[in-house]
Formats: structure tokens, sequence, C-alpha cells
């Protein structure tokens, strides 16, 4: 065993048991650190109290002076707390969050200190918007952008700092974060919806869209992690042979929980409850090393800040605890990677799942519009849908054997698709008008009781109707949730305003009653969105080839998949929902791609140094042991040694050849990686990296596991799988 490799096991032995120490019941504890409104009920005037309230639930603006208010309250209570810190906290497109602190410490003129915190400060900040991607919206020489408050995600104090939610855009007023398109897109969704549910309750006066993220992660023992330098720099393991056992065994998922493990989630909970995360469910995933957590429902903003925050949580909980957390989609070659489902829907400010079947013909002719309207809406956007979860480290997962491919189609299960066929031969024109009455058209007795489970799991589906909710199943386990809830909100918003214009069409110049043109409109959309509809194995061979033949995308990689954002149909989409100009779009666009390049060059360099720092030097020494071991047969039996040596001068031949392909496959990868970089054109330049570089990854991979195989465990560098898997 090398060096390195002894003393990163042997410091891994060393775990410290690390507990947070407030314990105590979960309901009491929850929201402690937040400013939410039992907070504001608090420690805010009436007048701000009815401000900050308006602003949570109808979007209006804030007063300067009321702001003031609520600021004075929050300092307050953030001092109360232990606090000294404030910061705007954001999220640039790096796809993490970014924060700066700023003291509540200030002087006065006369030289005396106090403590400062007023609504200027809470409402707009100034960083630096020129070291942030921007996709060209911003130069160097063009510092400015500002961070402005966003009231419907209540600020939170973690560790000694008050961090205030804030959306990110340039001095020239375009968004340079996740969270305002997203912000565009839930407000699209809600003026949309709120629209179409009235068609069926009067009383709806907002729509909001819930998410409820699955987080899949791998936890690692720190100093095992910390002795592999493609771990630390990338995240994943860009070489390693697989270990023995695996999952073959599928005794790791929702197995016990090991102990070491179950006390950094025990200590994970406790914080992220104070924080207001309502995570709920905890347990092992399929791979070893691999578990998932689950919160509460929550309404699509707060839950994507609520990811977000649970991620940096979940980092410094680990750290705490001697462990390493990869949230990369795929650390380990062999066996399963990471996702995050995002659980969608839509609810009402009546306290209706605009997505759950109901228990009245005409209850389920609601469910039936939002439920078809939504499948309408991936059909025709289905290749911008796809985009919303692209990435370098996604690809390296989706579509194989443990995760969506990269064909978006739709899941629904038997009983929902019998529903629909059997609308979809409905004719209105042969009914009787005693048929086409309000109450008859139940609809017509078409539609029949649907159960809350009425679906089986599919797991090969992108899209799949679980019940009462969508679930997409294809989001990265790194991903911002903000991203494909963005697109997701926006398509869904447009459809439904489709709806409603040829809804209102058919009762306004056809006289026909309201549930009779909405079961027309929603039969017609049966028929056309009938293509994104599949139930099957959505891994077969022969999936992709009807799915060829239905005209779906199946853009496999990042390049590929970002084309789409800038086609004529996605802008317009954009622009004409008020969620991004033309020229965010391209600004993400170029982003996408750039960080699409970085990550893959970076990976490149990683095994760069990998194979000439560490691979080949530990197989010649290697091969010099086996050498002079000959020599020493030699030296004893003369030339009948060849004989004796047989399988040395075997191994020390095939270690000479996985030497060359690793050198001679290294230096071409170096070389595409230089002539790639030449290119100006970052779509050319994205897809070399995919098709030029990243192409020879595997077949450096290939030999440098072989050689992993044939080297004495003791002279082989880095750690195995085996050691880096199993959780003692």
């Amino acid at each position: 065993m090398s060096k390195i490799r002894f003393a990163a096991i042997a410091e891994s032995h060393k775990r410290n048991s690390v507990t947070i120490e407030e314990k105590g019941r979960r309901s009491e504890l929850f929201g402690k650190n937040v400013f939410n409104a039992e907070r504001r009920l608090q420690y805010l005037t009436k007048d701000a109290l009815e401000s900050v309230e308006s602003a949570i639930f109808s979007g209006s603006k804030i007063d300067r002076k009321i702001a003031d208010q609520v600021a004075e309250a929050m300092k307050g209570w953030a001092i109360s707390m232990g606090v000294t810190h404030y910061t705007h906290w954001f999220q640039p497109l790096t796809g993490s969050t970014a924060e700066k602190h700023d003291a509540f410490f200030d002087l006065l003129l006369d030289g005396r200190a106090l403590e400062k915190f007023g609504g200027g400060q809470l409402v707009q900040q100034e960083p630096d918007a020129s070291s942030f991607p921007s996709g060209g919206i911003r130069n160097t020489f063009e510092a400015r952008g500002y961070t402005a408050w966003d009231p419907t995600s209540p600020a939170f104090i973690y560790g000694t700092t008050l961090c205030i939610p804030t959306i990110f855009v340039s001095y020239t007023g375009e968004a340079l974060d996740n969270k305002a398109p997203l912000l565009r897109a839930l407000g699209a969704v809600d003026e949309a919806a709120t629209a179409v549910a009235k068609y069926f309750d009067k009383n709806v006066s907002k729509v909001n869209a819930t998410l409820g993220w699955e987080q899949e992660y791998f936890l690692v023992d720190k100093a095992l992690a910390e002795s592999r330098p493609d771990i630390i720099l990338t995240g994943r393991t860009l070489v390693g042979h697989s270990a023995a056992k695996g999952q073959q065994l599928d005794d790791h998922y929702f197995g016990v929980i090991p102990a070491r493990v179950l006390s950094f989630m025990s200590d994970l909970e406790q914080e992220c409850t104070k924080l207001g995360i309502p995570v709920k469910t905890r347990h092992n995933e399929v791979a070893p090393n691999q578990f998932e957590l689950a919160p509460v429902f929550e309404e699509a903003n707060l839950a994507v800040d609520h990811n977000l925050l649970l991620m940096d949580v979940m980092d410094k909980m680990a750290n705490k605890h001697n462990f390493k957390v990869l949230f990369h989609e795929k650390p380990f070659a062999g066996i399963n990677g990471s996702g995050k489902h995002n659980n969608w829907s839509l609810a009402t400010d009546t306290g209706v799942n605009l997505l759950s079947p109901g228990s009245t013909p005409m209850k389920n002719l609601q469910f039936l519009t939002f439920f078809i309207n939504t499948i309408k809406a991936v059909d025709a956007y289905e290749e911008l849908l796809r985009s919303s979860i692209a990435s370098a480290g996604n690809d390296h997962r989706l579509g194989t054997n443990e995760a969506p491919p990269a064909i978006l189609s739709i899941f629904i299960g038997t009983q929902l698709s019998q529903v629909l066929d059997e609308l979809e031969g409905v004719s209105m024109g042969k009914l009787s008008p005693e048929e086409k009455t309000e109450l008859k058209l139940n609809v017509v007795g078409k539609i029949p009781e649907i159960l809350l489970d009425n679906t089986d799991r599919n797991r090969t589906s992108p899209f799949a109707f679980t019940g009462n909710k969508f679930e997409m199943r294809g989001v990265g386990s790194q991903t911002n949730c903000a991203k494909p809830m963005t697109v997701l909100n926006t398509i869904v918003a447009k459809q439904l305003q489709e709806f409603k214009k040829e809804v209102d069409i058919l009762i306004e110049k056809k006289n026909l009653k309201k549930d009779e043109a909405i079961f027309n409109v929603l039969r017609e959309y049966i028929k056309t969105s009938k293509r994104i509809r599949f139930d099957g194995d959505g891994y077969s061979d022969e999936w992709e080839k009807e799915a060829r033949k239905r005209k779906l995308s199946n853009n496999k990689t990042t390049p590929q998949a970002l084309q789409v954002l800038t086609a004529a149909e996605s802008l317009s989409l954009f622009k004409s929902m008020n969620v991004m100009s033309e020229v965010e779009v391209k600004a993400r666009q170029e982003v996408e791609l750039g960080s699409y390049i970085m990550h893959v060059q970076i990976e490149g360099r990683v095994l760069n140094e990998l194979m000439y720092n560490f691979i080949i030097p530990s197989a010649i020494n290697y091969q010099n042991k086996l050498i002079k071991n000959v020599l020493g047969l030699k030296e004893i039996y003369g030339s009948s040694h060849k004989q004796l040596a047989a399988s040395q001068l075997e191994i020390i031949q095939k270690i000479s050849e996985h030497i060359e392909i690793i050198k001679s496959k290294t230096d071409a990868m170096i070389h595409a990686r230089k002539d790639a970089n030449g290119l100006k054109d970052i779509n050319k330049k994205a897809t070399a990296y995919e098709k030029d570089v990243k192409s020879h990854f595997d077949e450096i991979r290939y030999s440098s596991d072989k050689l992993e195989q044939l080297v004495g465990d003791e002279d082989w560098p880095l750690t195995k799988y085996r050691e880096l898997l199993f959780i003692k």
C-alpha cells in the first residue's frame, strides 16, 4: 500500500463523533433561525407587517420607509440571536450561491460605534457583476450589478450571519442569476393557472407552483477523498477499477443506515429544521455510500432556495463528521449515479391541488384540464425542457440504466391512458342537448373515478405522473432546481394561456357551454400530444427507434441539448411570457456552454496529471520490481529462468503495453484540448471538447484500470474503490 493511501486510510479511522448540542422536538425547532411569519408578527409594526404580507402574497412593492422598519426589526431579532453580519444571498449563473458579508458595525462622525442596518442595505446591494459569468451581458470594465431583496423567501440566520435571499441583475436590468427568471416564470404560471382555475371555482385568486425535490448524494471518508486529486478537483473519480462487490446484491437500498451516517443525518436534520427546511425522509440509496434526503413540498421559489441552502449545510456538516459529500451525478463508475427528482404540482389559495384527481366528475374535469395541458406543454417544448437539465456531469448519468434517457417522454400509467383514449373517442356532435348540460357533462359519464395512486412507477420515464404530481426524474444532483422549474412553469403558463383563448372562443363565438368548450379543447389536445406519452421501457433500443419515428428529440450531450435555447421558438416563448429577454436567453446558453467546456477541460488536466505523476511512475516502479525478480531468477537458474519467470515477463509486457496506450492517448487528449482552445465560436469549442477531448477519457481510463489490477496493492498510488465505497 502506497504511503499516500496508508496515511489516508489511517486518518479515516480518526473519526470524531460530532453532534449539534441543541436537541429537541423537530416541531419546536422548526424555523428557529428564520424571519418567518411568526417572527414578522412578533417584530414588525402593523403597517410593516401588512406591507410585507402584501408583497409576499400579491407581489406589491414595499415602500422604502416600510423597508427601514423591516430592516430595524430584522436587525434587532438577528442581534438577539448572536448575529454580527448580514449578506445578500443570491444565485449567480455559477449554479451555486454567493454572498458578501458586511458587519452591522458602523461609525458615527464623532467616532462612536453603533450597529447599523437600514432599509437601503436590506432592499439593495451592489456586488461586482463582472466577476460572475454573464454570457457577455457584462464586461470586465462594466462591474456594476445589483442584488435586490426577495421578500417571498424569508431571511435566515446561518452561523453568525443574517442571510437575505435576493435576485441579481445587471446595471442595465438583465437577470444575472437563476432566481429572477424563476420568479417571473412563477408569476406567469400563477396568472395563467388562476384564470383557468376560475372556470371551476370563482374564489381562486392565486395559484402556486409547488416543488418537492429528492436529493441523492454520496458520502466518502474525508481523508480518503482528500487522497484522490480527481475527487477534490472534479467531484468524481476519473479512474478506478470497480470493487469486487458493488450494488449487485441490492443490499444497500433501504438497508440499515450505517451508524456514522445516521449521526451525520441526525445533526443535518437538526440544522435544517432550524433553518426552516422541512426535511422528512432519509434512506440508503441503491449504490454503496449513496443516500437520499427529501422534504415536505413547498412553494417552488422557497423550495429552490432551501435545496441550495441544504447542499451548503450538507457540505459543512459532512466535514464536521469527517466525511466528504459528493453531489456529482456520476462520482463512481460501475454503480448508480445521483439525481435530484423534481416533484411538481399546482396548488390554489383555496387549498386545492390542481393535479390531484377528484371525487366527483366535475372535480375530475378540473384535474384533467391541468393534467392534459401539462402533457400538451411538455409535448410542445420537450427539447427545451431537456436542455434545462443538461450539464457535463449529467451527461454521464442520463440513459445509463439508473436514470431516465435523454429522450423526453411522459408516463401516465394504464388507467389514465385508458381514460384519455376513451375521451379522445367521444364525439361531442353526437350528443343530445340534454347530455350537453353542465351536470350531464360529467363528462357524460366518460370520466370514471380516478384513484390517487392510479399509476405504477416507471423509473425509466423522464417525466412521470405519480398520483397527484409530475415527477421530473432527469434533473442532476448538482443542478440548481431553478433552471428546470423556470422552463417547466413557463411552458405550462404558455399552454394554459392558449387553452383559455381557445375555450373562450368556443364559448363566445360557438355558443358552447363552458364545460362543453373545455371538453372539446381537451379532446383535441389528447390527440395532438399523443406522441409524448410512453409507458414502456425507456432504456430499450426499440423505444429509441420509436421516438425517432415520433420526431422526439434525443440530444444525448450537453452541447447538443443547449442548441435549442436560441431557436426562434424558444426566444419567442421566453419573451412573450416576460420570463427572459433574447439577450438573457443567449447569455445563458453561452454561460452553460462555457461551464461545460471548463468542466471537461479541468477533468482533462487532472487526468493528465494523474497519468504522468501517479499512474505511469507507479506502474514503472512495480515493473522494475518484476524485472529485478526476473534478473535474479536468471542469475540463479541461467537460461532456464525464462520458463520460471514466464508469468512475470507476461505482466511486464502488459504493463508496458498499457503505459504506451496511456501515454499516447493522454498526449492525443492534450493536443485535442489545445486545438479546441483555439476555436473562437463557443458552440464549436464545446462540440470539440465533447467529441475530440472527452472521447479520450474512457480509453485512458481503461488502461489505467487494467494497470490497477496488475500493479501490486502496496505500489498503487490511488485509494481504491473497495476502500472508498464501504463506510464502517
